[in-house]
């Protein structure tokens, strides 16, 4: 089946799987695909490595100060997509509960959120690319061709990220696990710039219940619906 060559943005709460479902369209599709969370991660990092957040608050002036210095880019590898840091492959170190705990208060700052689009901008130059986070379809690409708004159950979204921490060898409690999620839901939602929310033309995901061939099978069916494609790719039915 051929895609015409467009954007799609994909965005929702955290936890929902929106990082995986993008990849796998990506992969079956053929767009690059594009994590603009990995941005606002990567951003945090660098200001708790440079000791621009003591004590969990940021040094917003300090962190304006040195952002145009950080060197924030994507790498192909096997199929997969990795955010480096200058030549420092940071993927690990950015999906850490330390890290998810201060990302929502760091992307809420606007001159963070308008250093990252711009360089999702410059990533994204001649389409045919799909990307996920919070405000992709509202705010960064609000003329995507297709716009998807993915939601879960809290609960199964909580056992997701705890079950994906463990998995990496961390040790964190479903408890600070559901409350790392809700204060990032609130903060989300909440802030002044770019709040996370559902676009009027968007395409509600709600995958509690789905599996991730489901997933796949439900992105068919919109692509072949929008786009009045009959064809079918070689997806292992």
């Amino acid at each position: 089946m051929t895609i015409p060559d467009i954007t799609i943005a994909v965005d929702g709460y955290s936890s929902t799987g929106k990082s995986t479902f993008a990849k796998m369209v990506a992969k079956e599709f053929g767009f690059l695909y594009l994590d603009s969370g990995a941005m606002y991660r990567g951003v945090t990092l660098f200001a708790m490595e440079g000791g621009m957040a003591p004590d969990g608050k940021i040094n917003e002036d300090a962190l304006k100060k040195a952002l145009p210095g950080l060197d924030l880019h994507f790498q192909r590898e096997d199929d997969k997509t990795l955010l480096y840091s200058g030549s420092r492959c940071i993927e690990p170190l950015i999906r850490t509960l330390e890290v998810s705990a201060l990302v929502s208060p760091v992307s809420a700052i606007p001159f963070v959120r308008a250093w990252v689009d711009e360089h999702l901008h410059a990533f994204s130059e001649g389409g045919r690319v799909i990307m996920d986070g919070r405000d992709i379809g509202t705010t960064v690409f609000p003329n995507a061709e297709v716009k998807i708004f993915m939601t879960a159950e809290p609960a199964v979204r909580a056992q997701r990220r705890f079950d994906e921490l463990v998995s990496k060898g961390e040790n964190p409690s479903l408890e600070d696990v559901m409350k790392n999620l809700q204060e990032r839901d609130y903060i989300d939602s909440h802030r002044e710039t770019s709040p996370l929310r559902q676009a009027d033309d968007a395409f509600v995901l709600d995958n509690t219940h789905m599996t991730l061939h489901e997933e796949l099978v439900w992105m068919l069916g919109l692509l072949q619906g929008k786009f009045t494609l009959l064809e079918t790719p070689g997806i292992t039915w």
